[in-house]
């Protein structure tokens, strides 16, 4: 993300606009780069991404099935935090009240399909998605960089500094890689894009969280981050240990004028228009002085996406959501979830290839769906029935625009919750990562379908155990990514797109 002039601001890496500008010219780069192409240099030989997709080793390869390829783009949604599996997709009406909480079952569209009640409308679209009830992993951390990147293995510390060295490539950003390579055109809506604002930047704390990064291929394949100008008009009362927030909370509502846009120059949260060209051609002069400078790829990826999207359109009219009729924007719901996946399904529409949403923290560390505290009154008031309300707005939506069959919807968090409901205030479920549910749907996924079962309080699996990475091979599979393709870290080391994982055939139709 790159922001141009006014005061201290923070930027989708985390650092301040101050730390970048200490670092001289090369500050307005991205985060890290000096670092990146330090390390590469002195390491022997020089990183040429250009050559990593060639080499494929043989033992790797699989036979493509007709679902190789299916889609043609990708909408992510990250419910970060994490949702009770038990209160969303698996629910265990028979379990004890300790176990299943105040919560009950109803059935869907899909015979023999339970969700939770509170998800009324989710139970009417049942018979277009897959659900994965038994994923599973050894990391009941919040870790979106083990969800979403192919790294085998994490720490907590790597979880809390998105730049650490050791880091694997966002899915999003692994796509706009190869993407790149197959086509070295420029196209005018970005190829890996995150709404609705820099990943864990508006709540409350200094701690920046790692996920959706460029990793080792460097900061030039960072998502493009957007920002959120608007007004919430709901309020929302949180707790996190003793501290309470209590504030306007913008996925409870939003006013209509809200809008999303790219974050080129966003001082104060502001408006961002697409005509002030002085600020962002003053910008381009500093990139161009530094590429002159180093002549690096790196460098000049950045000038030309910014003078892409400097004057595209296409990309503009992507964000008019004045464009959809009132009646389709209530559909999704006028919160910030809502018009995100709104604003996403525009993206897709316009040329977007990679789209990612993230319910995200807001006011408070340890909110978004991280309900230790407060369970019940988070999940009936804003968690629960904004995903009720804007999720079957999009596949509807999708659908109806014959775009669900060649864009792969993924709804994933990083790990479940404790089956047994703690004493906490306001009642808790805390991380469980032995086993909970990821929703799939459109670009090449069977629908009405449930792969893989948990136990009968929804903490193990019994049957068919999916790993995180099982479904990002799937998502490449999908997206058209064979699983031998190789991708070169820093040290120029062959990795695999992801490790580990295998595509899950259960859930292609």
């Amino acid at each position: 993300m790159i922001r141009v002039l006014g005061g201290e601001k923070r930027l989708c890496d985390g650092l301040t606009r101050r730390d970048l500008l200490h670092a001289g010219a090369l500050g307005l780069l991205g985060f890290g780069l000096v670092e990146d192409l330090f390390d590469k240099g002195a390491r022997g030989a020089p990183f040429d991404p250009a050559i990593a997709p060639d080499r494929e080793p043989a033992e790797r390869s699989r036979a493509r099935s007709a679902s190789f390829g299916k889609a043609k783009s990708c909408i992510l949604i990250h419910l970060y935090g994490s949702p009770s599996q038990l209160e969303t997709f698996d629910p265990k009406p028979a379990a004890p009240v300790e176990i299943r909480g105040e919560f009950g079952a109803i059935e869907s569209n899909v015979p023999g399909t339970l969700v939770c009640d509170r998800l009324p409308r989710i139970a009417q679209i049942m018979n277009k998605v897959t659900v994965l009830r038994s994923v599973t992993h050894q990391y009941p951390i919040h870790g979106v960089a083990y969800a979403l990147t192919g790294i085998p293995r994490i720490e907590l510390d790597m979880e809390l500094n998105p730049r650490d060295a050791r880091h694997w490539p966002f899915v999003g950003s692994v796509v706009d890689y190869l993407d790149s390579i197959r086509d070295r055109g420029s196209p005018e809506i970005p190829r890996n894009i995150l709404l609705p604002w820099a990943f864990s930047s508006r709540r409350v704390g200094e701690v920046a969280r790692a996920g959706p990064y460029g990793g080792f291929l460097g900061t030039g394949y960072d998502p493009t981050c957007v920002e959120f100008s608007g007004r919430a008009t709901k309020k929302a009362r949180k707790t996190l240990n003793e501290r309470v927030w209590d504030d306007f909370e913008p996925y409870r509502g939003i006013a209509p004028e809200g809008r999303f846009r790219l974050a080129v120059d966003s001082a104060n949260h502001g408006d961002v228009t697409l005509d002030r060209l002085n600020k962002r051609r003053s910008l381009l002069d500093q990139i161009e002085s530094a590429r002159r400078t180093l002549d690096l790829p790196a460098v000049d990826r950045r000038r030309d996406q910014a003078m892409r999207l400097l004057g595209s359109r296409k990309l503009r009219d992507a964000f008019d959501l004045e464009r959809e009729p009132r009646t389709l924007r209530d559909d999704y719901g006028m919160t910030l979830f809502g018009q995100a996946a709104l604003t996403a399904r525009r993206l897709i529409e316009a040329g977007g290839r990679f789209a990612t949403i993230f319910w995200d923290e807001y006011g408070l560390a340890g909110s978004g769906w991280d309900t230790h505290w407060d369970h019940y009154q988070l999940m009936k008031n804003e968690l629960l029935p904004g995903l009720d309300q804007t999720l079957p707005a999009l596949l509807r939506d999708l659908d109806a625009r014959g775009m669900l069959d060649e864009t792969l919807v993924i709804v994933i968090s990083e790990h479940g919750r404790t089956p047994k409901i703690s004493t906490a205030k306001g009642g808790g479920r805390d991380h469980w990562s032995r086993c909970y549910s990821v929703l799939m749907a459109g670009g090449g996924i069977a629908r009405g379908r449930i792969v893989g079962r948990s136990d009968k309080i929804a903490s193990d699996p019994v049957e068919r155990p999916i790993s995180p990475k099982d479904i990002l091979a799937t998502a490449y599979h999908l997206l058209g990514f064979d699983l031998d393709t190789l991708i070169f870290d820093r040290q120029n080391r062959p990795l695999p797109i992801v490790s580990e994982g295998s595509v899950i055939e259960e859930a292609l139709a």
